[in-house]
């Protein structure tokens, strides 16, 4: 059986397999979470990153996780919110669904999210955390060698939501 937790910290402290990046489409270092795990990762990361080329919206890449504890990166690229009406709750949840293909061709058995779209990109907390955990325990059960999921909060308003939403 998988195990899903959410727990507040610092994702670029995780020892998961992989981490997951709440990037943008040019997979350039940028602000707020993608920021710190590049700074974490090293500069390696971002010629990694040059390397792939972009990603679009809704999906992810992968590359390794260089000077982090993480093994992998997974690069998600989650939308930005334009009102829920422009495709953003499916974008939303390919990113989860994408991020956990790729840990499993990669064989990889656990995953730590940020809640991506959450920051910059203005994604309601509450509506990105229930298509998360949703979306997360549908494709699980498709890919049941990842063992472990977790969902790092960077704040407790933030952790007491996934809570909230683990707990139904």
């Amino acid at each position: 059986m998988s195990e899903l937790l959410a727990v507040r910290g610092d994702i670029t402290q995780e020892t998961t397999d992989a981490i997951v990046n709440a990037a943008n489409s040019s997979l350039a270092p940028g602000g707020g979470v993608c920021g710190a795990i590049h700074r974490a990762a090293g500069p390696e990361l971002a010629n990694a990153c040059d390397e792939l080329g972009g990603c679009p919206t809704g999906d992810a890449r992968i590359t390794p996780g260089f000077a982090l504890k993480a093994s992998h990166v997974i690069h998600a690229v989650g939308p930005v919110w334009q009102g829920g009406t422009q495709g953003e709750p499916e974008e939303l949840a390919s990113c989860y669904r994408r991020s956990l293909e790729l840990a499993d061709e990669y064989g990889l058995r656990s995953i730590s999210f940020p809640a991506i779209s959450t920051g910059i990109y203005g994604y309601p907390l509450n509506k990105a955390t229930e298509i998360a955990v949703r979306t997360v325990r549908e494709t699980m059960r498709s890919h049941p060698n990842i063992e472990q999921v977790r969902f790092i909060c960077f704040s407790e308003a933030d952790l007491r939501e996934y809570q909230k939403v683990l707990n139904r």
